[in-house]
């Protein structure tokens, strides 16, 4: 699977998981929610930076988005 798409489907699922809407995961994220929705949707390629943002709240390494 190509890396864009996991990083998408596992923030899905994550988010999912903690019963997070994307207005408030990506509030927790400090990222605006249609990147939030780019991102799952395989729409946008985030820099590291961001994955790591992304994973902060969800408390998970940035490698496990990746993996």
């Amino acid at each position: 699977m190509e890396i864009r798409k996991r990083l998408g489907s596992n923030l899905k699922r994550l988010r999912l998981e903690k019963g997070w809407s994307q207005e408030d995961f990506a509030d927790r994220a400090g990222i605006h929610r249609t990147y939030v929705s780019d991102i799952e949707r395989a729409a946008r390629n985030p820099t590291i930076s961001v994955v790591e943002k992304l994973a902060k709240p969800l408390r998970v390494s940035p490698a496990t988005l990746l993996e």
